[in-house]
């Protein structure tokens, strides 16, 4: 259950503008750009959401979660093309 502080609380996106809860992707999505993955890596870098949240909103893995901020960490938000895991990895 997200709190009160969370949802009014906002980070620093990818991009540099401000993120918050509103403007991540909507659970359930199924079509996960570079953008987007920034986004929710993000969000839970900043504390706006656990990686527990995140998990369970977008029904993936920790494991996969852990490799997008790998990902996002070694590469920036370039890592995280699906196309370029490859030459990533």
């Amino acid at each position: 259950m997200l709190s009160q502080s969370a949802i009014s609380a906002a980070v620093i996106g990818p991009d540099g503008r401000k993120l918050t809860l509103d403007d991540l992707p909507p659970p359930g999505i199924k079509r996960w750009v570079t953008r987007r993955k920034a986004e929710v890596v993000a969000a839970v870098r900043g504390g706006l959401l656990s990686v527990d949240d995140v998990c369970g909103r977008y029904e993936l893995t920790q494991e996969e979660f852990s490799g997008w901020e790998r990902l996002y960490e070694r590469h920036g938000v370039k890592g995280l093309r699906t196309t370029r895991l490859q030459n990533y990895r």
